[in-house]
């Protein structure tokens, strides 16, 4: 199979929390820094690559945050201005249907079409050959996908829209979807996980869905913010002495040591089971000790990714 950077499409997922939009927007970097020309999506018009780009508001534009890497914030109700125009050509006649109330009704109160009209930019981002005028393609399109279950149903919408609409364009069109998302060849998935009970518990089940109930094969899992292991075992036991004897400042130092010790062991316990059970490769990356993380630790993360 390709290599990760090789494909055409990467979903990054995982439980809630985890540093999903942070590893998406490391993975750019990373694939950047390799001459790939490419581009993150974040969706449900989120911002995080504005904010740490200090760019403004992206919006819905595909918009250059650093040498070869893009990115935009996908609007549903913006995609599915763009796929209307695509469908009909005509843009007077895109605005007509767009104002009009009932065509606004049906839209909303249709589950899941604003999931379908998402993928579908994603799908068309992801062309060689794309629909949009004086649009440039991209070598690689890196999604932030929605978190866990929400993020599972989204990558279900074009298979059941395929199933409802059983002819005609939309049919066509979600099986295309559905085709193209699943197809190992050009699209890989990466989860992301914390070395914690819940996300290792939900990383293995989030595999498992993926593959049996939508035929995505997952690529990698990052297991994120792994605290270093900074003390041997003879270097433990000397601290452990030590602070029978320990007053003030030098005795809270030594807590807060063997504190973070305590808590790298047991990273290093949750990296295990997650290893046990999962069938798919294990990365690790560090805990960036930061209060927010900013273009350089996105590049330090970078590193490791590669």
């Amino acid at each position: 199979m390709p290599d990760l950077f090789d494909k055409r499409l990467l979903f990054v997922t995982g439980k809630g929390g985890v540093g999903k939009s942070t590893i998406s927007l490391a993975l750019g970097l990373a694939a950047a820094s390799r001459g790939k020309r490419t581009i993150v999506c974040e969706v449900s018009s989120q911002e995080t690559a504005s904010r740490v780009f200090k760019k403004g508001e992206i919006g819905f534009n595909e918009v250059e945050v650093a040498p070869n890497l893009w990115a935009i914030s996908i609007d549903p109700d913006e995609s599915l201005r763009e796929y209307l125009l695509l469908q009909l050509k005509v843009r007077a006649m895109r605005d007509l249907l767009v104002r009009s109330r009932l065509f606004n009704y049906l839209a909303a109160a249709t589950p899941g079409l604003k999931e379908l009209v998402t993928i579908g930019k994603i799908w068309e981002l992801a062309q060689t050959d794309r629909k949009l005028k004086k649009a440039s393609g991209y070598d690689l399109v890196i999604v932030d996908a929605p978190a866990t279950g929400q993020g599972v149903g989204f990558l279900q919408t074009p298979r059941t829209f395929a199933g409802i609409a059983r002819v005609g364009p939309v049919h066509s069109q979600a099986k295309e979807l559905d085709r193209f998302i699943t197809q190992h060849e050009t699209t890989g998935v990466a989860i992301v996980a914390l070395p914690e009970e819940m996300p290792v518990n939900e990383t293995a089940s989030l595999e498992g869905q993926l593959s049996h109930e939508i035929g995505m094969a997952v690529d990698r899992v990052y297991m994120n913010a792994m605290y270093p292991e900074r003390f041997s075992k003879g270097e433990t036991g000397s601290l452990e002495r030590a602070l029978d004897d320990a007053e003030g400042p030098a005795r809270a130092a030594i807590r807060a040591a063997l504190s973070e010790h305590r808590r790298a062991r047991s990273h290093r316990a949750q990296l295990q089971r997650l290893k046990r059970r999962v069938s798919s490769p294990v990365r690790t990356l560090p805990f960036i000790f930061e209060p927010a993380l900013d273009v350089p630790e996105l590049k330090q993360l970078a590193g490791g990714l590669t």
